[in-house]
């Protein structure tokens, strides 16, 4: 592999700019560098919830190959370019096929769940949430500018995918999920 960095700071975005794969520059605040900022954001939480999984656990080759997706995404999403699409239509129904094949352990969901239930659930919950403010943010990035949109798709399903999970992960070792308990009923 050739080196992609060798200086760490090139001192370009002092101004408040970036520079995009395609060699041109937006503003730190436009949506496409928060939607890729989001992105990054959900990425780094994935990495710390892989760390509380152990090598042989049947979820952890699921979210490294989504934080390999995810950052194909970034990549797609740096292009600025509609043409270049790194998100397939296949990619979003192997995500559904997982998320298919993890919810068919679990009991039906009967109550609204709290995040927790253990230190892997709550990551997860995490990088939930995250996503769905990705998902936003790729919304109003497809909505400003020409994008493709199976990114926001990809997003949708992750999500899911990452609530199942989260299922998954509460009840391990003979913990339980936290449900919702109001108030007032």
């Amino acid at each position: 592999m050739t080196n992609r960095l060798t200086r760490i700071y090139t001192r370009t975005g002092d101004k408040g700019t970036t520079g995009l794969a395609d060699g041109s520059r937006v503003s730190k605040t436009s949506e496409r560098i928060e939607t890729l900022g989001d992105i990054d954001e959900l990425n780094s939480v994935l990495g710390i919830l892989r760390t509380e999984l152990a090598n042989d656990d049947a979820l952890a080759p699921v979210f490294f190959q989504v934080q390999n997706d995810l950052f194909d995404l970034g990549g797609e999403i740096a292009m600025a370019n509609p043409e270049y699409q790194a998100i397939t239509p296949a990619i979003v129904t192997e995500l559904e096929n997982h998320l298919d094949a993890l919810n068919e352990q679990l009991p039906p969901l009967t109550e609204f769940i709290l995040p927790g239930g253990s230190r892997s659930a709550a990551y997860c919950h995490q990088a939930r949430s995250i996503c769905r403010r990705a998902e936003r943010q790729m919304i109003r990035l497809c909505d400003a500018e020409d994008q493709n949109p199976m990114g926001a798709v990809y997003l949708n399903r992750l999500s899911d995918l990452l609530f199942v999970c989260a299922r998954i992960l509460a009840r391990r070792n003979g913990n339980q999920e936290i449900c919702w308990q109001p108030r007032h009923k």
